[in-house]
């Protein structure tokens, strides 16, 4: 296959070239149809002008519907999703992208989708997309899962759906609540897993920031030593990796705690924990919810980040050595790469 591409490259440039743009073309109308022609070409950082001639031809060759709704992909427009997605790697070069950062980042699985979240919201769906495959593929009955809050986890949790394995499988929240939408707290996105696929949940009622004596107090609560204890055996991790900055600021942290933050290196966030570079721990915020040393005791610890904005702290959160999945994008693989090799 792989020397297929590569004559196909010498050959046939363009044919590779337009090959990718009709398939992102069609990926990004997976994610958000139905949808209009101008806010698709808002979301692929295209004109409309120049995205007109390409729909027709979609629309043509029967893949795409379009209705005054706006477009939705076909039966036959979701089978030619499905029938390229194992040749996608190594056409578009992601396979080669995936196997320099496992190299880099010394993980044992790195996932590359197309294209970059900071600049198109429907690369957000297919990190999502691709992790809640990679879960499918791991979970096993009785497993207990571990679940961040945040927008890379919420889009795993969109592409979920029942399964009988997942019968016996419960959900549990891996920290307290942030001071953001309900829709991305941990407490919610277990819940909403569990009713997608059939399984069990439980909650941790709990803030995220607590003084350290109303700390000690709701961890005598027998509620949430239930769920700690949980927690303990959780089997899989799923979570994202923050900018430690912005996650700090999304906690309401004050001036001179950010200030302390960026003065101290601070990079990357997981689980309440800030890192900098070298990956070193320089903060660690005092919260009831899964601890990193209890983390690294998880068979399977599967990251979701992605976009340009996150390479640095997607680099930084590798030194901990626990993940065994990471979920990412070019975006963030190709500016990762560019500095470090």
């Amino acid at each position: 296959m792989r020397r297929l591409v590569e004559l196909q490259q010498k050959l046939l440039p363009d044919l590779v070239q337009v090959l990718r743009e009709r398939y992102m073309l069609l990926r990004s109308i997976d994610h958000l149809q139905p949808i209009g022609r101008r806010g698709l070409a808002q979301a692929i950082g295209t004109t409309e002008r120049i995205l007109r001639a390409e729909v027709e031809l979609l629309k043509d060759s029967g893949l795409l519907h379009v209705t005054a709704a706006g477009m939705n992909l076909t039966a036959e427009g979701l089978q030619v999703l499905d029938e390229m997605e194992p040749l996608v790697g190594e056409l578009f070069g992601l396979t080669d992208l995936a196997e320099k950062m496992q190299s880099l980042l010394g993980i044992p699985e790195v996932i590359v989708v197309q294209g970059n979240a900071d600049q198109s919201p429907w690369v957000k769906e297919e990190l999502g997309r691709v992790a809640a495959r990679v879960l499918k593929q791991t979970v096993q009955e009785g497993d207990i899962v571990a679940v961040t809050g945040g927008t890379s986890v919420a889009s795993l949790a969109h592409h979920l759906s029942a399964s009988s394995v997942f019968r016996s499988v419960k959900f549990v929240p891996a920290r307290g609540g942030l001071s953001e939408q309900a829709e991305l707290q941990a407490n919610t996105l277990a819940s909403e897993m569990a009713a997608k696929t059939g399984a069990s949940y439980r909650l941790l009622h709990v803030p995220d920031r607590l003084q350290p004596e109303a700390l000690q107090t709701l961890r005598k609560e027998p509620q949430v030593q239930e769920v700690l204890e949980l927690l303990r055996e959780a089997r899989i991790v799923l979570h994202g990796i923050g900018d430690a900055i912005s996650m700090a600021k999304r906690r309401n942290h004050s001036e001179a705690e950010l200030a302390s933050l960026q003065e101290a290196g601070a990079v990357s966030e997981a689980f309440g924990y800030y890192f900098n570079e070298a990956g070193e721990t320089v903060y660690h915020m005092p919260t009831i919810g899964l601890q990193l040393d209890e983390v690294k005791k998880a068979q399977k610890v599967l990251s979701i980040a992605g976009g340009e904005s996150k390479a640095k702290a997607i680099l930084s959160f590798a030194k901990q050595s626990c993940q065994n999945v990471l979920v990412t994008d070019e975006g963030a693989a190709r500016s990762l790469l560019s500095t470090r090799l």
